[in-house]
């Protein structure tokens, strides 16, 4: 060979320079590139002996341990002393004696640690390699961490023992053969095979099961299987089981591909179906109880896009006793987008399926098509914006009032910063509509008709908005003080004989104060001369912040479209304002406020407190709405509610959780309210462990809710999440 029996090599070696390392067997072989303190070589035996610091890389695998023996006639390379062998996939193996192969692929290792891609770890015995695929013999896989932030031993809240463990990493799959899961070190039976994914994906097989009880399904257990078709589809079918009513089958596909990602899902049941109406003694019988959702989004180019989602329900009652959702419509739209910098170009239609037992389906709207196309021009007019707009809407009923519209606008805005530091807002807006209605007469609220027949309408308004803020140090901090003032100009404008569909909830408050149009939607325009006033005052501290604003507005003429209690009927507006309260991260508060103006009565009195950290924390909120509204306008109807919401955490994982919602509307707020006053809407209950690696809750929920012959009662569940299945 020409080298002594025993040569002492330089620290670093790539196996480029020693032929005799892999080229001297196999010229064509792949090199094996290596670094150590010290390497020897043994003619006779053909062995080579790597140690301190012994660093070895071949086709991606990658090894290191403190002492290397290579046996070139065997092919066989035995690692010792805190070696880690790291795969092309980001599996590390740990061990301290390791048979491998001359390819750095296959081999053997006693008593070893995996640490997998995904972060969790499996510990075995014994353990060999081939081809690529691991096999493990008595091993224990879990996600948790085994040590505590102070380094001491930690046991892992759960995890899965099996007398052989097999890891694949072109499935990218650890499956467990004969394995027990042991949770707060209590064994518990696992089915024959299970498998968890060792990479970024999701493994196929059975999924852990969801339990609950209720009065109205009996005992429950839904046990998900999950299908991975490929690694951008997936199937889940989840029996559902129930002790009260016929068993469910629901299912879930979800796929992403070049173009975009979409999901379908659908619940089907046989069953006694519930009447919706109130006045109902009697169900309606049984028969198929279904619910099908879909949703998904496609990028055609840059620009272009289609949004869809989809759902529906085989009567009204059906998302409600199954848990399926708690909406009471079910809104279809198919959307067609096109955004770029300067324009925005919306094609859509919408449909409805109302739930609510006073809903008629044929009386709710189609919106087909809906049109709505917004350009801002480059060069703007007089260092301004202009914005262009075109709107088209056609709302079919199959037995009701029907209504197109269309029209055109265009929108000019300038601001401006003056030298005594006023924020001036100038504004220029003129449109022109087409609307074509007709049956209006079907539609019970009389100011929501409209007259039949083709209509046209103009409408212009000038505006100018100025805030003056004046800023300096107040408390301990900084305070800013904005008076502001707004008037706009607009004439009279032909509003009664249009049909109202997308303009009804109208209510006076500090977010619309100061808009063009307190209208929402286009069918209203607020028409007469106004001055609109009001200021805004800050304070902000370390650790404290308070926002609070107030304004009124005042109607140059005497001309108003606004029903009775929106706060805008007469001249002089009621009084609007909102206040924010902030202390850290420890007191959150948001008031919101409207005060009659003739009396100061409190016609909306709104409240959102939340105090505590995000671990223990209390919730109320309070909405109160006084307007004295004409209980036939149903959108506008008054109305007294109050939430409250807590958690407790009394140990490091354990926490307490409840919330509840009651209705306080009395007759004297809405005449045709079913409260008395104080009606429980729903409560929940319950207490819940966390960690690093495991959810598991128990709780109660009890719904009030009345439709017609059905009664939704309480619900018990047990949900068990183990974290770790992959990411």
């Amino acid at each position: 060979m020409g080298l002594p029996m025993l040569a002492v090599v330089p620290a670093t070696v790539h196996a480029q320079e020693a032929p005799t390392v892999a080229q001297a067997a196999d010229p064509a072989a792949e090199v094996v590139e290596f670094t150590a303190d010290e390497v020897s070589y043994e003619g006779d035996a053909e062995t080579i002996t790597a140690s301190g610091a012994v660093r070895m890389s071949r086709d991606g695998n990658y090894l290191a341990a403190d002492r290397v023996t290579w046996n070139r006639q065997t092919g066989e390379v035995r690692a010792i002393g805190n070696v880690v062998v790291l795969t092309p996939e980001g599996d590390r193996l740990i061990g301290e004696n390791v048979a491998l192969t001359d390819t750095l692929r296959d081999g053997t290792i006693d008593n070893l640690l995996i640490v997998l891609e995904s972060g969790g770890r499996i510990a075995a015995a014994r353990g060999n390699r081939r081809n690529g695929v691991t096999t493990l013999e008595n091993a224990i896989y879990s996600p948790c961490p085994v040590t505590s932030a102070t380094g001491c031993p930690k046991k892992p809240s759960w995890s899965i023992t099996a007398a052989r463990v097999t890891q694949d990493p072109a499935t990218r799959t650890v499956r467990f053969a004969g394995g027990r899961l042991q949770l707060f070190g209590i064994d518990l039976p696992l089915l024959p095979i299970f498998a968890i994914s060792s990479g970024d994906g999701s493994a196929g097989g059975w999924l852990m099961p969801d339990i609950s009880l209720s009065t109205k399904k009996g005992l429950e257990m839904a046990v998900p299987y999950h299908w991975k078709i490929a690694p951008n589809r997936d199937l889940t079918i989840t029996p559902h089981l129930y002790t009260g009513v016929w068993p469910a089958l629901e299912g879930k596909y979800r796929e992403l591909n070049r173009i975009g990602a979409f999901q379908l899902g659908g619940f089907l049941t046989y069953g006694t179906i519930e009447s919706a109406d109130f006045a109902a003694t009697d169900d309606e019988g049984r028969g198929l109880r279904a619910y099908f959702e879909a949703n998904g989004r496609a990028q055609l180019d840059p620009v272009w896009s289609i949004t869809g989602s989809l759902r529906a329900a085989s009567d009204k009652t059906v998302t409600r006793r199954y848990d399926l959702t708690r909406d009471d419509r079910l809104r279809n739209v198919i959307n067609a987008e096109r955004i770029s910098p300067n324009a925005y170009v919306s094609i859509a239609g919408w449909a409805f399926q109302g739930l609510r037992p006073e809903d008629e389906q044929k009386q709710i709207p189609i919106a087909l098509p809906a049109i709505d196309a917004r350009f801002r021009l480059d060069d703007p007019l007089l260092d301004g914006r202009i914005e262009l707009q075109a709107n088209s809407l056609s709302i079919l009923r199959i037995d009701g009032q029907d209504t197109q519209r269309a029209f055109a606008s265009a929108r000019w805005d300038l601001r401006r910063l003056t030298r005594w530091g006023h924020e001036l807002l100038l504004t220029g807006y003129a449109r022109g509509d087409v609307y074509h209605t007709d049956e209006s007469a079907s539609t019970a609220v009389p100011v929501y008709r409209g007259t039949d027949g083709w209509h046209t309408r103009g409408i212009g308004a000038l505006a100018a908005d100025a805030r003056w803020p004046l800023v300096g140090p107040a408390f301990g901090g900084i305070q800013r003080l904005t008076p502001r003032m707004q008037v706009v100009l607009t004439p009279p404008t032909q509003n009664l004989d249009i049909p109202n569909e997308d303009a009804r909830s109208i209510d006076l408050e500090d977010s619309n104060l100061f808009a063009l149009n307190r209208f929402p939607g286009y069918d209203r325009w607020e028409d007469g001369s106004r001055v609109t006033y009001g200021a805004e005052w800050a304070l902000d501290r370390p650790n404290l912040s308070i926002v609070t604003n107030i304004g009124q507005s005042y109607r140059i003429t005497r001309r108003q479209i606004f029903p009775e209690g929106t706060g805008l009927t007469d001249r002089i507006s009621d009084i609007v304002g909102r206040t924010r309260v902030r202390y850290g991260r420890l007191i959150d508060l948001t008031h919101r406020f409207r005060l009659d103006k003739d009396n100061l009565g409190i016609r909306r009195n709104e409240l959102d407190l939340t105090v505590g950290t995000d671990q223990t924390y209390a919730q109320i909120g309070y909405l109160r709405l006084d307007r004295n509204i004409d209980p036939l306008i149903e959108d506008l109807r008054d109305k007294e509610e109050l939430r409250l919401a807590g958690r407790i955490l009394f140990q490091r994982y354990w926490s307490i959780f409840g919330a509840t919602v009651l209705d306080l509307t009395g007759e004297e707020e809405d005449p045709l309210t079913l409260s008395d006053g104080f009606t429980p809407i729903r409560h929940r209950l319950g207490i819940a462990y966390e960690d690093e690696c495991l959810e598991l809750g128990l709780s109660w929920r009890r719904d009030y809710e009345r439709f017609g012959t059905f009664r939704k009662g309480s619900t018990f569940g047990l949900r068990l999440a183990l974290k770790g299945f992959g990411r």
